[in-house]
C-alpha cells in the first residue's frame, strides 16, 4: 500500500505539519468520545446509591460536556485533513498542467486528449478523496477501535475474546474485497477515459461529423462506450454492496454473542449491570467504524488505482531536453536569424524521414520550401522551433548548436504559423497578442493590416472584441489562417516561419499579405512552404524537397531552367491559371 502512496509522499511532506495537527485532533476527538460509555457505566451503577435531581444533572452534563467537546475536535480535524486534500489536490493540479505544459508534440501523439482530462478531473478527484477523507476516517477507526478495545479488555476479556472472534473473517473479506475493488475500479478509469476522449473529439469535430452526416454512428458508439462504463460500474456497486452488508452481518453476530454471553456474565455477577450497558454502548459505537472499513478500502483502492494514472503523467519526461542549454544567454536576447542544417538525418520511431540535409540560410533572407505531400517540409521547419529534436551537432543557429539556446529563448525569436491554425475560445484582440501580450493596441492593428485581415475584424459587430469560439469556429478558413499570420507577426520575430499559411486564401489576398509582411520581414530570416508557385517564386532560395532529400535548389529562374521538379510545379500551375481565364 504505501509503495503505491509513495508518488504523494513528497506532498504530503510538505503539509506533514498540519497532517499532525490534525491526527492531534483525531486523537483527542477518539480520547474523549471513547469516555461516553464510561459515564453511562458509572451512572447506571451509580443507581445502587440511590438516584438523585444532582446526580442526573451530573451525568447528563458529562455527557453534554463529552459530546460537545467530540464535536469541536471533529470539526478541526475535518476542517485540516480535509484542508489539506485540497491543497494536495491544487499542488497536483498545477504540477501536471506544467508538466502537460513542457511535454513534447509526440507525448500528445501517444495521449488522447480526452485521457488527460479524464486524470486530470476524475483520477485527481478519487487521490483527494484518498489523502483527505481515507486518512481521516482510517485514523478515527484506528484510534477509537484500540482505545473502545482498552476498555472492553479491562470490563471482561473473555467477553471481549468472545464477542470479538468473528473479526479475522471481517479482515480477510476486507483485504479479498479490496483487490477486486482496485482491479474493477482501474477498469471503470479506463473506460472514463475512453468516454472522455470519444466526446472531445466529437464536440472538437462537430462540423466534420454533421458534414458526414454520422450522428447516429457517433451517438451509437458513445452510447456503447457509456453501457461498457456503466457495466463496469455496476459490478463495483455490486462488490460493495456484498461488502458492507456482509461486515454488518459479522457485527451483528458479535452483538448477538454479546447480549446472549454478557446477559450471562450479569447474571453470574462476573460484570456489572453498567458495565454490560458500556460494553453494549462500545460495540454498537464499533458499528460505524467497521463499517467505515469497508467505505476506506473502496477509497484507498480508487485512489490508489488513480495515483499509478497521474504518475504516469508525473513520470513522463519531455523529449526536448533543455538541460544543455547555455543559461548564460540572456532570457531577452535577439538571434540573428541565421539558420543552418549540417547532414541532417531525422526519423519518427526509427521511420526515417529527412535525409542528408545541408542547407543554409542567412540572416534577413528568406528561403521558399516546396515539394509533394510527405516529403517531410513541415517536419524539417519544425526542427528549427524544437517541437521535434534534430541530431546533436546537425542544425546550427547563428552558428551555435540549436540546443545551446534555452527553449524560451529560441521560441521567443520564432514566430511560427502552422498548417493546422488554432484558435483559442477567446477575442481576436486576445488570440492576435497571445504571443505578445504586451503589444499595444496599433501594433496588434498594424499586424493585423499586414495579415490583410484587418477590415473584415473591424466589420464584425463588437470588432476585434469579438469572441471567436472555440478553435476559432465562428470563423472562415482563410480567416483564421490570417488571423495565426498576424499573430506570428506581432512578435516581430527573428525567424518567421509560414508553413502552408496560405493555402485557404486566393491568389488575390495572397499577394496582398505578401506584399504586407515586406516591412516586418525585411530584417527576419524568412521560410515559406507551399505548393503554389505565386507564393515563393520572390524569395532568396527555393528548396525542392522529395522523399525527405533536397533534390533542387536555387532561384526561381535557376529552377525553371533545371526543368525538373519546380518546372512542372510551375507549367501545370501556369496551364491551370490560363484555363480558369478562359474558362
Amino acid at each position: 500500500m504505501l509503495r503505491d502512496l509513495s508518488p504523494l509522499f513528497k506532498y504530503m511532506h510538505r503539509y506533514r505539519w498540519g497532517y499532525l495537527r490534525g491526527m492531534l485532533c483525531v486523537v483527542c476527538t477518539n480520547a474523549v468520545w471513547v469516555l461516553f460509555p464510561k459515564v453511562l457505566q458509572a451512572a447506571i451503577d451509580g443507581l445502587d446509591q440511590g438516584i438523585t435531581r444532582q446526580r442526573v444533572l451530573h451525568f447528563a452534563g458529562l455527557l453534554v460536556a463529552i459530546a460537545l467537546v467530540k464535536g469541536i475536535f471533529l470539526y478541526a480535524q475535518r476542517w485540516i485533513l480535509i484542508g489539506i486534500s485540497r491543497e494536495i489536490e491544487f499542488d497536483l493540479r498545477n504540477d501536471l498542467f506544467r508538466k502537460l505544459e513542457l511535454q513534447d508534440t509526440g507525448f500528445y501523439q501517444r495521449f488522447r486528449t480526452g485521457d488527460i482530462m479524464a486524470r486530470l478531473t476524475n483520477d485527481l478527484n478519487a487521490v483527494r478523496m484518498l489523502l483527505g477523507p481515507a486518512l481521516m476516517y482510517s485514523a478515527n477507526t484506528i484510534f477509537f477501535t484500540v482505545g473502545a478495545l482498552f476498555f472492553l479488555l479491562h470490563i471482561s476479556p473473555f467477553l471481549t475474546l468472545v464477542a470479538w472472534a468473528p473479526m479475522p473473517l471481517a479482515s480477510v473479506l476486507v483485504q479479498y474485497f479490496g483487490r477486486k475493488i482496485h482491479d474493477r475500479f482501474e477498469r471503470i478509469q479506463e473506460s472514463f477515459s475512453e468516454i472522455s476522449s470519444q466526446a472531445q473529439e466529437n464536440y472538437s469535430g462537430a462540423r466534420l461529423v454533421r458534414a458526414f452526416a454520422r450522428e447516429d454512428s457517433q451517438m451509437k458508439q458513445f452510447e456503447q462506450l457509456n453501457r461498457r462504463y456503466i457495466a463496469r460500474a455496476q459490478r463495483l456497486v455490486q462488490l460493495m454492496g456484498m461488502l458492507w452488508p456482509t461486515l454488518e452481518f459479522i457485527l451483528g453476530i458479535s452483538m448477538i454473542i454479546t447480549l446472549l454471553v454478557g446477559g450471562h456474565e450479569v447474571i453470574a455477577h462476573r460484570i456489572t449491570p453498567g458495565e454490560f450497558v458500556a460494553f453494549n454502548t462500545y460495540m454498537i459505537l464499533l458499528i460505524w467504524p467497521i463499517i467505515a472499513v469497508g467505505w476506506v478500502v473502496n477509497l484507498f483502492q480508487r485512489g490508489t488505482a488513480s495515483v499509478k494514472r497521474i504518475d504516469e503523467l508525473l513520470r513522463a519526461h519531455p523529449a526536448i531536453d533543455d538541460s544543455a542549454a547555455d543559461q548564460a544567454v540572456p532570457a531577452d536576447a535577439l538571434l540573428k536569424g541565421e539558420i543552418e542544417f549540417r547532414h541532417l538525418n531525422f526519423g519518427y520511431n526509427s521511420t526515417p524521414v529527412l535525409h542528408d540535409i545541408c542547407l543554409r540560410i542567412p540572416a534577413g533572407s528568406s528561403l521558399a520550401i516546396v515539394g509533394p505531400t510527405g516529403a517531410g517540409k513541415s517536419t524539417l521547419v519544425s526542427l528549427i522551433a524544437r517541437l521535434y529534436e534534430a541530431p546533436e551537432g546537425s542544425l546550427l543557429i547563428d552558428g551555435r548548436p540549436v540546443r545551446s539556446f534555452p527553449l524560451a529563448v529560441l521560441r521567443r525569436n520564432i514566430g511560427m504559423v502552422p498548417q493546422e491554425t488554432f484558435l483559442f475560445s477567446e477575442t481576436i484582440a486576445e488570440n492576435l497578442a497571445f504571443g505578445a501580450p504586451s503589444a499595444s493596441r496599433e501594433e496588434l492593428m498594424e499586424a493585423a493590416e499586414a495579415a490583410h485581415i484587418r477590415q473584415e475584424f473591424q466589420e464584425f459587430p463588437k470588432g476585434f472584441d469579438t469572441v471567436v469560439g472555440e478553435r476559432g469556429v465562428t470563423l472562415s478558413g482563410g480567416q483564421k489562417q490570417r488571423a495565426a499570420i498576424a499573430r506570428a507577426l506581432l512578435r516581430r520575430p527573428s525567424i518567421l516561419i509560414l508553413d502552408d499559411a496560405l493555402a485557404s486564401v486566393d491568389t488575390y489576398t495572397e499577394e496582398q499579405i505578401l506584399g504586407g509582411l515586406h516591412s516586418y520581414t525585411m530584417t527576419a530570416t524568412t521560410i515559406l512552404i507551399s505548393h503554389r508557385v505565386s507564393t515563393v517564386r520572390g524569395a532568396d532560395q527555393i528548396a525542392v524537397l522529395d522523399h525527405g532529400r533536397i533534390v533542387e535548389l536555387g532561384k526561381h529562374e535557376e529552377l525553371l531552367a533545371l526543368n525538373g521538379y519546380y518546372a512542372g510545379l510551375y507549367q501545370k500551375q501556369q496551364l491551370e491559371e490560363e484555363l480558369t481565364v478562359a474558362g
